[in-house]
């Protein structure tokens, strides 16, 4: 069974709908930076995130003062 010429121009346009929906949400999912502040807001803003990686920071620097003047005994 052969499609009318109109058939075929309705089929592209939904098809070329569909891609667009998924070039959106592929775009959406490799937006790293968007997604970051996203996470960011979710957490709490950045004091939640600058206090977390202060804490990090200053552990790390606790484990070598200690790890340092443990080898020279």
């Amino acid at each position: 069974m052969s499609q009318t010429p109109e058939e075929i121009e309705a089929d592209i346009a939904r098809q070329r709908a569909e891609l667009a929906g998924t070039v959106t949400e592929l775009q959406a999912k490799l937006d790293v930076k968007t997604r970051a502040r996203r996470k960011v807001d979710e957490l709490g803003g950045p004091p939640v995130v600058l206090g977390a990686a202060g804490g990090v920071v200053l552990l790390v620097v606790v484990l070598k003062v200690w790890r340092s003047r443990r080898s020279r005994r």
